[in-house]
C-alpha cells in the first residue's frame, strides 16, 4: 500500500474507534437502557439505528453516531427536560459527560486539523517521491556517464570557489577595521559637540591631532581600497566607431575633477597628429577636436595621457619621450636599456608593439621584452618626471605570446590573444614577484584587439578593436589589510 494511503487508512481507523467507543460508553455512564430501535418498516428489523433513553425526561441519552464525509465523528443526543433538580446525583453525572465530551470534541478536532495537514504532506512527499523514483530511473539509465558529468562539475566549481576562502577570510578583517573607523569618527563627532560648548584650548588641540591622526588612517585605508585582484570583466561596451584596423584612444586619470577630454590617435606608426576632444559626449556625439602635432612619429598603439602629458615610444627605437601639452614641448625623454623594438619582441598582432606604456594606482609602468631574458616580459615601474626604471620584474611570457596586457594594482594581467575568443589567462604580482594562471573571459566584440590599457580613475578597461572605440567596466576584490594602516 502507497505511503499515503495507509497514513490515511490509519486516521480513518483511529476515528471509527472512538466512534464505536462513544456508542457503546456513553450510555452506561449514565444507567440508561440500551434496548434497540428497530426499523420496522423497509425490511430490515434487526438493523441497528442508536439507542433510546428509558425515561426521557430524567437522563440525557446519546442517540446514535456516525461518520461525516470528511471522516469527523457526528454524535445525536437527546436532552432531558429541565424540570430535573440539579442537586440530582444523575445531573452530577451529566455535567461530568458533558466536560468529557467536550473535551473529546476539541481532541478530534485537534486530530481532525492534523490530518488535513498530514494528508497535504503526504500528498505532496507522494509527488516529490514520485519525481524522485523518476529521477533515479534516469540515473541508472545512464550511470557513470552521469557520475562522470558531475564529478567533473563538481570539481570545476570547486577549483572556482578555492581561491576566494581566503579572500573571504580577509573581508572579515576588513570589516572590523572600517567598524572601528565608523566608532572612532561618532566619538569623534560627540567630542567636537562638547568642544564647541566649551571652546577649551587643550581639548581642542588634542582634537585637532585625533582627526588628522584620523584623516591618514582613512585617506591609506581609502587608497588601499581602490586597489583589489582582478575577479570579472563585462561585456564590451561600444563608444564610437571610427579610425583604423589600429589605434589608442585615453582619457587623462590625473586629470583635475570635470576634466573628462578624451585623447585619440589612429593607427600604430608613422603618424604625429592626436586628436584631443574636449568631452567623452564630444567624442561620441561629434567630430570637433583640436590637434597636436608632436615632435616624433610613435610606434605601436602603448601610448599613455598622465597627468597632463603624453608618454609614447619614439618610432623605431627604444626611447620614452614625454611630451606637455599645455607647452607643446618635450619635458623629458629617456632611453629603455635593452628594450626591443622595431618588432623585436611585439605583441602577437605585431604592429611595433615592443614597448607599452601604462598607468594604474600605483603609477607608470613599462611593459617590453629583453634579449637578456630570452624575449620574455619585462615590467619597470618609471618615475613619472625622470622617466628612470625605479624597480624592474622578470617574467617567464613570452612576449610574442601575448595578446594584450594591462596593469591593475602593481599587477600585470595578460591575455591569450588578440582575436577571437579571448580570456586575461596569466598574472604576475609585483608585490610579491609571483605569477599565476587565471580565466577571467574577455568578450572580444570584432575580433581584432590592438590596445587595452587599464584607467584607475574609471575602473575601466579601454580597447581599440577593429576600428572600434571599446570600454569594459572591471570586478576587483578589494582587500584592506590593517596591519598596513
Amino acid at each position: 500500500m502507497p505511503v499515503p494511503l495507509l497514513k490515511i487508512g490509519v486516521v480513518l481507523s483511529t476515528m471509527a474507534m472512538i466512534t464505536n467507543w462513544m456508542s457503546q460508553t456513553l450510555p452506561s455512564l449514565v444507567g440508561l437502557n440500551t434496548t434497540k430501535l428497530t426499523a420496522a418498516q423497509g425490511g430490515y428489523p434487526d438493523r441497528s439505528i442508536g439507542v433510546l433513553p428509558a425515561n426521557p425526561e430524567e437522563s440525557w441519552q446519546v442517540y446514535s453516531s456516525a461518520q461525516d464525509s470528511e471522516g469527523r465523528c457526528v454524535c445525536t443526543v437527546v436532552a432531558p427536560q429541565q424540570t430535573m433538580c440539579s442537586r440530582d446525583a444523575r445531573t452530577k453525572q451529566l455535567r461530568q459527560l458533558l466536560e468529557k465530551v467536550q473535551n473529546m470534541t476539541q481532541s478530534i478536532q485537534v486530530l481532525d486539523q492534523r490530518t488535513q495537514r498530514d494528508l497535504q504532506y503526504v500528498v505532496k512527499m507522494e509527488d516529490q517521491l514520485r519525481g524522485l523514483e523518476t529521477k533515479f530511473r534516469q540515473v541508472e539509465e545512464n550511470h557513470k556517464q552521469n557520475i562522470a558529468k558531475q564529478y567533473k562539475a563538481i570539481k570545476a566549481k570547486m577549483a572556482e570557489l578555492r581561491p576566494l576562502i581566503p579572500v573571504l577570510e580577509e573581508y572579515k578583517a576588513d570589516a572590523r577595521l572600517v567598524q572601528q573607523f565608523k566608532e572612532e569618527v561618532q566619538n569623534l563627532t560627540a567630542s567636537l559637540g562638547l568642544l564647541q560648548q566649551e571652546m577649551g584650548a587643550y581639548d581642542y588641540d588634542d582634537l585637532h591631532s585625533r582627526v588628522v591622526s584620523l584623516e591618514e588612517r582613512l585617506r591609506a585605508c581609502m587608497q588601499k581600497l581602490a586597489c583589489g585582484k582582478l575577479t570579472g570583466i563585462s561585456d564590451a561596451n561600444t563608444i564610437k566607431v571610427s579610425g583604423s584596423r589600429f589605434g589608442s584612444w585615453m582619457t587623462d586619470p590625473l586629470a583635475p575633477e570635470g576634466d573628462t577630454r578624451v585623447w585619440y590617435m589612429d593607427g600604430y606608426h608613422n603618424n604625429r597628429f592626436v586628436r584631443e576632444y574636449k568631452s567623452m559626449v564630444d567624442f561620441m556625439t561629434s567630430d570637433n577636436f583640436t590637434s597636436h602635432r608632436l615632435p616624433h612619429p610613435w610606434s605601436g598603439t602603448g601610448q599613455v595621457v598622465y597627468n597632463g602629458s603624453i608618454y609614447f615610444n619614439k618610432f623605431q627605437s627604444n626611447m620614452i619621450i614625454k611630451f606637455d601639452f599645455k607647452t607643446s614641448t618635450i619635458s623629458r625623454s629617456q632611453r629603455l636599456d635593452n628594450a626591443g623594438y622595431s618588432n623585436t619582441y611585439h605583441y602577437a598582432w605585431g604592429g611595433h608593439s615592443d614597448i607599452d606604456l601604462m598607468v594604474d594606482e600605483g603609477g607608470l609602468w613599462a611593459v617590453y621584452a629583453t634579449n637578456q631574458n630570452a624575449g620574455n616580459i619585462v615590467i619597470s615601474k618609471l618615475h613619472p618626471l625622470t622617466l628612470h626604471i625605479i624597480q624592474s620584474w622578470t617574467t617567464n611570457h613570452p612576449r610574442r605570446s601575448a595578446g594584450e596586457s594591462f596593469m591593475i594594482c602593481g599587477t600585470l594581467y595578460v591575455t591569450n590573444g588578440y582575436s577571437g575568443g579571448t580570456k586575461v589567462y596569466y598574472a604576475y604580482h609585483t608585490n610579491s614577484s609571483t605569477y599565476e594562471y587565471i580565466d577571467i573571459v574577455l568578450q572580444n566584440k570584432y575580433s581584432h584587439i590592438s590596445m587595452l590599457d587599464y584607467n584607475p580613475r574609471d575602473r575601466a578597461l579601454y580597447a581599440w578593436n577593429n576600428g572600434h572605440q571599446v570600454l569594459y567596466n572591471v570586478t576587483l576584490f578589494h582587500v584592506i589589510r590593517s596591519e598596513q594602516l
